[in-house]
């Protein structure tokens, strides 16, 4: 489920190229670029629709739920939550039926805690910035412990995949990749001072979620991030792949946050959605390294270095680019 987004996407077609019967919910209004020409079967309907629901989960074994609202931006936040929240009790309701192997729960980096002062953090450190990520965060927290709490209570076979900013290609509808894309193009001025993220290959983020399926244990969350890398080092990165100059100043936080105040306030103002919040900006800072170990350890996860996944990345947003021009004239 969720096989049109990003991470979705690499998961099918890391089944498919497996040689797995893969079986795929989709709503029709779905871009299915990132799919298309699988061999896979498809059922159309909603999450929210219990029989649409039932019957893709029908004599398989293995459900990946892919399935996430991620706009951190909106003004209001109630569509995060009925889909990140209420939509998936609904699916673990159904899951409980379904006799399944496994349930790989897609969950994100930011229910992690943050380390103070740089510190690295894993699974097992308290999470410590309660109220600080906005709805977006506390939808995903919310989602991530009504999961764990089916495997604990329930008896649901499900783990949790705390995926990082995952990157490459192709990546046909760039979210994470976004400002990525535009380094690339040589439309990136500046990046933001001091800051940073935990990051992944897409493909690699994919690995982790077939591994966890085989060999994870109920209840657990994992990791999957290979490293901690700065916003400069990520922009200087693609920029050097495609061959154009990087961006060529610092800008401080606060005038990301002033930005985000006052885009905030718009967006209450006139009902609007624009790109970006405090609380989305607040995201940006609320970073800090983390350990992949127990990914490692238990799933036998090793991640490629994600700064090649982001070189590929890059020069695939540049070939697309090129292509629309051709295309264009």
């Amino acid at each position: 489920m969720g096989a049109s987004g990003n991470v979705g996407a690499a998961v099918t077609r890391r089944l498919v190229a497996r040689g797995d019967d893969v079986r795929v919910l989709l709503r029709r209004s779905s871009s299915t670029k990132g799919i298309d020409g699988l061999d896979v079967e498809r059922r159309y309907g909603d999450i929210r629709d219990a029989a649409a629901v039932t019957d893709a989960m029908a004599d398989r074994d293995v459900v990946y739920y892919c399935v996430v609202d991620t706009r951190a931006h909106l003004h209001d936040p109630a569509p995060l939550f009925a889909t990140n929240v209420e939509a998936l009790r609904g699916v673990l309701d159904i899951a409980l039926r379904a006799d399944l192997r496994r349930f790989v729960f897609l969950s994100t980096i930011g229910t992690i805690a943050v380390g103070a002062g740089g510190e690295t953090v894993d699974e097992d450190t308290p999470f410590n910035w309660e109220g600080k990520g906005g709805p977006y965060i506390e939808s995903r927290r919310q989602a991530e412990n009504l999961v764990l709490s089916y495997a604990r209570e329930r008896g649901l076979p499900a783990v949790a995949m705390c995926v990082s900013n995952p990157y490459g290609p192709p990546d046909w509808q760039p979210r994470q990749g976004a400002l990525v894309e535009l380094a690339a193009l040589g439309k990136m001025p500046c990046y933001v001072r001091g800051i940073g993220a935990e990051v992944v290959g897409i493909d690699d983020a994919a690995e982790a979620m077939l591994l966890a399926a085989e060999r994870g244990r109920n209840g657990e969350r994992y990791i999957v991030s290979e490293r901690y890398m700065t916003q400069r080092e990520m922009f200087e990165i693609a920029a050097d792949a495609a061959g154009v100059r990087p961006p060529r100043f610092g800008v401080p936080m606060a005038l990301v946050y002033a930005i985000g105040s006052l885009a905030g306030a718009a967006n209450r103002l006139f009902g609007r959605d624009f790109p970006i919040n405090i609380a989305s900006a607040r995201l940006m800072a609320l970073t800090s390294p983390a350990d992949h170990g127990k990914a490692t350890r238990e799933l036998g996860w090793q991640p490629s270095p994600t700064a090649e996944s982001i070189r590929a990345a890059a020069r695939c947003y540049v070939e697309r680019h090129r292509a629309k021009e051709v295309a264009a004239t």
